[in-house]
């Protein structure tokens, strides 16, 4: 069977593409891989958010769902919206990486010993909020570019250190510039991170059957209840919403899933924790979730 694997032409991008062709290549399909320039790739002028938030790196893979460009689009689950058009299923996922946050800081500084008025560089709005919960002695200000580019901002001190995903930062083999973690408990993750998705139309059987082949269930299941609370919110949650979510059996894997979500806005922030997408999401609109929202 062969299935035309659709990606952004990124190095991230570019390693999740060529490991699910690598897993479908071991499940008896024959892959190739179509790169795709996304809006979102192109302008790196402005913040994400201002151009319509990562749901821009999405788009256009799904467009050429739709053209028949691609069988199957790789997507890093975080950057995919929580509500999808109909047309399409997340029918895939590989199996999650760390899913923690990293500081990397030029000189190995832990964060901590950052002084007052430090600019640190991060382009999401829940890493923003929970930094500024625990360091309201920092500036956190946006950076953009691939991980190569912002290691270098960091170097040339435009920001005095910078917080990425660290399953990026492994996966590209980075991961000896990563200064410390954050425990899931200081930064909760965005839903999804660390898990790669496959797209495909709902009406492409063959796509379907494709990615059902190297899908991993339990990164499923925490896929699915993560993006389960967000969808909670309906259309209500946007590319400047502070919302963090993760669900987890443990370490082991055994012990009952647990999903924690994090909320805020401006000075205001709440967590929430229980076992099931319906406790979480009632026990954050109980905090006041929807007047934040």
């Amino acid at each position: 069977m062969k299935i035309r694997i659709g990606t952004r032409g990124s190095q991230l991008a570019l390693w999740q593409a060529n490991e699910t062709a690598r897993q479908l290549r071991d499940a008896g399909c024959e892959p190739e891989i179509v790169i795709i320039r996304t809006t979102g790739d192109k302008r790196h002028d402005v913040s994400l958010a201002a151009i319509g938030g990562k749901g821009l790196f999405i788009k256009e893979l799904e467009e050429a769902l739709e053209r028949g460009a691609i069988d199957v689009a790789v997507h890093s689950l975080k950057d995919v919206p929580s509500i999808i058009p109909d047309a399409f299923v997340l029918a895939g996922f590989l199996e999650r990486a760390d899913p923690r946050d990293a500081w990397v800081h030029p000189d190995r500084k832990r964060i901590e010993e950052m002084p007052e008025g430090s600019v640190i560089g991060t382009s999401a709005p829940r890493r923003r909020a929970q930094l500024l919960q625990r360091f309201p002695k920092l500036r956190i200000e946006d950076i953009r570019g691939n991980v190569d580019t912002r290691i270098q901002k960091a170097r040339d001190g435009r920001y005095a250190g910078i917080v990425l995903a660290s399953a990026g930062l492994t996966r590209l083999g980075r991961a000896n510039e990563i200064t410390s973690y954050f425990s899931v408990d200081e930064m909760l993750p965005a839903a999804g991170q660390g898990i790669v998705a496959i797209e495909c139309l709902a009406t492409n059987a063959p796509a379907r059957d494709a990615a059902g082949r190297i899908n991993h269930a339990p990164s499923e299941e925490s896929a699915l209840a993560e993006r389960g609370v967000l969808q909670r919110f309906g259309m209500r949650l946007d590319c400047y919403s502070s919302i963090a979510v993760h669900a987890s059996r443990g370490e082991t894997g055994t012990a009952p899933l647990l999903i924690r979500a994090f909320l805020s806005k401006g000075a205001r922030a709440i967590r929430a924790r229980g076992t099931s997408v319906d406790a979480v999401f009632s026990d954050l609109v109980a905090q006041g979730a929807e007047e934040l929202l």
